[in-house]
C-alpha cells in the first residue's frame, strides 16, 4: 500500500474522493484536470497516500456538484493535520516503529473494534507484567544506546491502551483461542495476573471477551486466524472505514480491499458464532485461572 505515511484520516478524505468521483462520474484523469494535476496523484490521494490543498479539495468538490457547506466543512475536518500521527521520534513513542504507526493512529479514531487471536492475548487487554514478558528476550545491554528499551515498550503498549478507558471508548470484541489462555509468558504468576486482568476487563460495558475451546471446531474458520477489523467512524458521506490488519512473523498489512475485508468478517461470525458466549467465557476463564492458582501454589 505504498510507503508515504498514511494517517486514518487520509484514508477517511481519499473514500471521500473517490464517492464524489464515482457519483459523479468522473474518471480520475478528468478530475486531476479540474485541479491541475496528474491521475497518478489523484489515485494517490484516494488510498491515502498523498495530499491537497484546501483550495485545491474545494475546487474540486464544488466541480463534481458537492456545495453543501456542511459537507465541504467535512472534508476540511479531514483534511486538516491529516499528515499528523503524533510525535514518534521521543520517549517511549519511539517504540512505535513506522509499520505499526499507522495500527496506532487507527486505533485513535476506531469506534469498532474486532480481534481474532490464536496464541497471545491482544494487546491493547494484555496487563503490564505479561507485556514485559513477552518483550522479556530483550535484556539491556544486548543493543546500542539508541534501540528501543523493554520499558520503552512496555509503556507505549500501556499508552495505546488509554482508548479503552477513555471518556468515549471504542466498542473492543475480541475472540480468542484457548491457547491464548493457556500459553505461558513468564510462568505461572504473570499467566494468572493476565487471566485475572482479562476477567477484569470482560466487565466494561465497552468490551466482549469470546473464548473458542480447543473443543470446538468451526467451518471454514479456524482458531488459527489471526486479524483484527477496525472500523472507524466517517464524518462525509462515503460511509465508515472499515480496514483489516494481520500480522505475521514481524510483518503487519493493512487490508481496505473491500472483498478482502468481507471476505475476513465472513470468518469473524463464524468464529463468533462457535465461541462461547460473554457469560460462559467468564466461567471459563475462571477455570483455567484456578487451574493457574493450583500450579502457582504447588511450585511455590
Amino acid at each position: 500500500m505504498g510507503t508515504r505515511l498514511r494517517t486514518a484520516r487520509k484514508l477517511l478524505l481519499g473514500r471521500e474522493i473517490e464517492h464524489m468521483l464515482g457519483t459523479a462520474g468522473v474518471s480520475q484523469s478528468e478530475a486531476a484536470k479540474i485541479i491541475d494535476t496528474s491521475q497518478s496523484r489523484i489515485a494517490m490521494l484516494i488510498v491515502g497516500n498523498g495530499s491537497i490543498s484546501i483550495g485545491d479539495l474545494e475546487r474540486l468538490a464544488r466541480e463534481l456538484g458537492f456545495t453543501e457547506d456542511s459537507y465541504l466543512e467535512s472534508l476540511e475536518e479531514l483534511r486538516k493535520d491529516n499528515h499528523k500521527r503524533g510525535f514518534w521520534n521521543t520517549g517511549y513513542r519511539r517504540a512505535y516503529v513506522e509499520e505499526l504507526r499507522l495500527l496506532v493512529d487507527l486505533e485513535t479514531h476506531a469506534g469498532l473494534f474486532r480481534v481474532a487471536e490464536s496464541e497471545i492475548m491482544p494487546g491493547l487487554i494484555q496487563c503490564e507484567s505479561y507485556i514485559r514478558a513477552l518483550h522479556d528476550s530483550l535484556l539491556p545491554g544486548d543493543t546500542d544506546a539508541d534501540t528501543i528499551t523493554v520499558e520503552d515498550s512496555v509503556a507505549a503498549r500501556l499508552a495505546r491502551q488509554e482508548i479503552l478507558t477513555s471518556p468515549r471508548p471504542p466498542q473492543f470484541h475480541a475472540i480468542l483461542s484457548e491457547s491464548c489462555l493457556r500459553r505461558e509468558y513468564g510462568g505461572h504468576s504473570v499467566m494468572l495476573e493476565q487471566l485475572e486482568h482479562l476477567l477484569t476487563q470482560s466487565k466494561r460495558p465497552n468490551i466482549l471477551i469470546q473464548v473458542l475451546p480447543f473443543t470446538v471446531t468451526t467451518r471454514g474458520a479456524g482458531a488459527e486466524d489471526r486479524f483484527t477489523l477496525i472500523r472507524v467512524p466517517s464524518p462525509g458521506a462515503a460511509g465508515d472505514l472499515d480496514i483489516a490488519i494481520v500480522e505475521s512473523q514481524g510483518e503487519i498489512r493493512y487490508i481496505d480491499d473491500k472483498p478482502a475485508v468481507a471476505a475476513r468478517e465472513a470468518v469473524w461470525s463464524r468464529l463468533s458464532a462457535a465461541a462461547l458466549s460473554a457469560a460462559d467465557t467468564r466461567t471459563f476463564i475462571e477455570h483455567v485461572v484456578r487451574s493457574f492458582r493450583r500450579k502457582t501454589f504447588t511450585s511455590a
